[in-house]
């Protein structure tokens, strides 16, 4: 598959999210295995990294600078601000210039780099308006710190104020067979715009990958532990779609993991996905979606049998749900969207 833009870059349609290579869902892998992960992305062709400062509290900055010291050439590095956690593990959002700027100090620091070719602010601040951020971050990227800008999990009328302040790269939001919230308004203003959509989260947290056959069976700590889809009756109702995605992707001839990557890389030609995984041969198995063209039918199918109006269960608790700018993303028969968790 052809390489896509990002912003001003060219990149793989399959990128790499590094979250849970130190936190999210479970205890992370020990720092070798991690590492030997990194490379063989590296190796297979992936050229798109997605970290954050808020991932590990700093570890997966340190870990991908650490990693990929002598490879840094090799991809298109991403990472993310806007959110602190503090001692007692409080969370808080700040898009404000000084906020911005000692993260993003720390995050150059921590990824042993003079440069971030794409920098997000992770969540909009409520007590900041989106423009004095947006400023801040084109102030960095005329100091030379960053190369371009993007934003997470924002509606399609904030892409738009944010994009009159400075040009907007990318815009990052969950995306897959069984959340559809861009579709409503974001992924338009995006190819208005010229901003590059980002679909995390493109196997449903490993729903779609067949990751959790038994929801009982994930360790404390892991945040699937607390959304509705994966508490019951909504597990079980959506496991009856899952065997059936199954069947469909035992047609195809591929697994479920690459049968959701490839619905999404065939429905819009556009955007870049980073499905995440501390697992190699997950990671081989992922960038192996690039060669599926689906064809018409196996894409109505996949559409009707899982779609917002299917799935079981919101995305989020409402506690989730609370700091994330939802202003376009609400209406008839979709759930809201937004966690802090990516």
């Amino acid at each position: 598959m052809a390489k896509r833009a990002l912003g001003p870059f060219q990149v793989t349609p399959i990128g790499l999210g590094c979250m849970s290579l130190s936190h999210a869902y479970g205890a992370p892998p020990e720092a070798a295995t991690s590492e030997a992960l990194l490379h063989r992305a590296l190796d297979l062709g992936y050229d798109f990294l997605d970290t954050a400062a808020l991932y590990g509290m700093g570890h997966n900055e340190t870990l991908v600078g650490r990693a990929l010291k002598s490879r840094r050439d090799e991809f298109v590095l991403a990472s993310k601000c806007g959110i602190r956690i503090d001692a007692a593990g409080e969370r808080s959002f700040d898009g404000s210039k000084a906020g911005i700027t000692t993260v993003l100090d720390d995050s150059l620091r921590r990824l042993g780099v003079d440069t971030i070719d794409l920098y997000y602010l992770h969540r909009l601040d409520p007590k900041t308006p989106i423009e004095e951020s947006v400023e801040a971050l084109a102030d960095a990227v005329r100091a030379g710190k960053i190369r371009s800008i993007g934003l997470s999990e924002v509606s399609a009328t904030t892409l738009r104020r944010a994009h009159a302040v400075h040009p907007i790269a990318a815009l990052q939001t969950e995306y897959s067979l069984w959340t559809r919230n861009p579709e409503i308004a974001v992924l338009d203003a995006c190819r208005e715009l010229g901003t590059t959509f980002v679909a995390f989260s493109p196997v449903g947290r490993g729903f779609l990958a067949g990751g959790v056959p038994d929801v009982g069976a994930l360790i404390e700590g892991d945040i699937r532990r607390a959304m509705p889809r994966f508490i019951e009756p909504n597990f079980s109702a959506n496991q009856a779609l899952y065997a059936a995605f199954r069947r469909i992707a035992d047609e195809v001839g591929c697994t479920p993991a690459q049968l959701s990557m490839a619905w999404l890389l065939n429905r819009d030609p556009l955007l870049v996905t980073i499905p995440g995984t501390a697992n190699i041969a997950h990671l081989e198995e992922n960038f192996a979606a690039l060669d599926l063209i689906l064809p018409a039918g196996i894409m109505a199918r996949l559409d009707g049998l899982i779609n917002e109006r299917t799935v079981s269960g919101p995305r989020y608790s409402a506690s989730m749900q609370i700091p994330i700018d939802t202003e376009d993303f609400a209406s008839p028969g979709v759930a809201a969207t937004g966690t802090v968790a990516a």
